[in-house]
């Protein structure tokens, strides 16, 4: 099962609240483990330009209009920008499948704040992890749906409605699934 460039939304029945309705892009995907990013899950107490600011980072525009994301809960401290992938730094950028990369240097934000950095981008901090075998474990046990992932998903759509859309995408209409799954 290959992940990288996919989309996790998770089910009803999670069990952790802090994965409730979210979807994630899997940026990295191994025997080792996965990695990946949640995407529809602002943080409501930082804002982009306040971020720059204690970053010591200066800005030539206005930056109100980039939210800052709750990437996941491992490192939370840690910053993560998901872009298009007309942006990349040798050694700094990871390519993801589906045309999608990931920069966690301070270049990127940088660039950001100057105008000149990617034409698509989503900041997030932390990151959500899985160790070897454990993703594959939880969506045997039906805690994730996987879909493909989409400039317009990750991009373009509301915060507030990815998570539907993302099912939408697959044919699922959200009212209907179930917190309970079953093994047949």
């Amino acid at each position: 099962m290959k992940l990288a460039g996919k989309l996790l939304m998770a089910m009803p029945g999670m069990q952790d609240p802090r994965f409730d309705t979210t979807v994630i892009l899997v940026c990295a995907h191994s025997d080792d483990g996965a990695m990946g990013l949640i995407v529809n899950k602002t943080m409501s107490d930082l804002s982009f330009e306040s971020l720059l600011s204690q970053l010591k980072i200066p800005t030539s525009l206005q930056a109100h209009d980039i939210l800052v994301h709750f990437g996941g809960p491992v490192e939370r401290g840690r910053g993560f920008v998901l872009h298009s992938s007309d942006y990349h730094r040798e050694s700094a950028t990871l390519s993801i499948e589906g045309g999608f990369s990931m920069t966690a240097t301070l270049d990127v934000l940088e660039a950001m704040a100057s105008g000149n950095g990617p034409t698509a981008a989503l900041l997030t901090l932390g990151y959500s992890g899985w160790g070897p075998g454990q993703l594959e474990a939880e969506i045997l046990r039906n805690d994730w749906l996987i879909a493909d992932a989409s400039n317009e998903i990750i991009f373009a759509t509301d915060d507030r409605t990815k998570w539907a859309s993302a099912l939408r995408q697959l044919g699922i209409e959200p009212l209907q699934l179930s917190g309970t799954s079953g093994h047949a």
